[in-house]
């Protein structure tokens, strides 16, 4: 079995930080890429950041300038780091990958539980 784990979250003001981790376990002989997405209350998931194996990222363009995502390929993590969150980047944020169980296998994605994070004063 897989599991895609996060942590990190939780209630920060507006202007302050938080980081986000993921840990990926479980059989996985190969992860490509990584990524974080996000789902606030009433809305779709949305890619936030995301990562390929050999450490090209990408951003949507709300967070860019302020979220900074990183990887360690040993461990088989991924970090988000928030800087300057504003209210609305509330939400719960969740982990994907896409990785093989065998060398045989085609890749399959993977999602965590997700880890909310609340922007308040």
């Amino acid at each position: 079995q897989v599991q895609l784990v996060e942590s990190g979250g939780g209630l920060v003001q507006p202007g302050g930080s938080l980081r986000l981790s993921c840990v990926a376990s479980g059989r996985i002989v190969s992860i490509d890429d990584m990524g974080w997405y996000r789902q606030a209350y009433g809305k779709q998931r949305e890619l936030v950041a995301g990562i390929t194996k050999g450490g090209i990222t990408n951003y949507a363009d709300s967070v860019k300038g302020r979220f900074t995502i990183s990887r360690d390929n040993a461990k088989n993590m991924i970090y988000l780091q928030m800087n300057s969150l504003k209210p609305e980047d509330a939400a719960v944020y969740f982990c994907n990958a896409a990785l093989k169980s065998t060398w045989y296998d085609s890749a399959m994605r993977y999602w965590g539980k997700g880890t909310p994070v609340t922007v308040s004063s």
